[in-house]
C-alpha cells in the first residue's frame, strides 16, 4: 500500500482554513495558539494530553512552556510548510482542551 505524499498547503487554502480552528493564527511560517492554565500542574497535563495526540498522529509540535501559559507551534518540517496534518492535530487540540486561549 502506497503512502500518500505530504505537501505544504498554499497560503490562500491556509487562510481560508483558518478561521475553523479555535484561537489559532498564522505566524512565522506555522499554525500557532497560546493556552493558559489555572496551574502549572494543569499546563503540564495539557502538555501531556497533546504530547499523546502527537505521538498517535505521528506529528509532534514545538511546545513552550512557561509557567501557565502553553504555547503550540504546528509545521510539517519534511515539507517546510503546512499540511492537513497541521490542520487535523490543531483541530484535535481544541476538541481536547479545556484552556483559556489568549493571544
Amino acid at each position: 500500500m502506497a503512502t500518500k505524499k505530504l505537501k505544504a498547503l498554499a497560503s490562500a487554502e491556509i487562510r481560508e482554513r483558518l478561521p475553523q480552528l479555535q484561537g489559532w493564527t498564522l505566524s512565522r511560517g506555522a499554525l500557532r495558539c497560546q493556552f493558559k492554565f489555572e496551574t502549572f500542574p494543569k499546563a503540564l497535563q495539557f502538555v501531556a494530553r497533546v504530547g499523546a495526540m502527537a505521538e498517535e498522529a505521528d506529528h509532534h509540535p514545538d511546545i513552550d512552556i512557561r509557567y501557565r501559559v502553553v504555547k503550540l507551534a504546528l509545521s510539517t518540517h519534511d515539507v517546510s510548510g503546512i499540511t492537513e496534518k497541521d490542520f487535523a492535530l490543531a483541530a484535535a487540540i481544541d476538541r481536547k482542551s479545556v484552556a483559556r486561549k489568549s493571544v
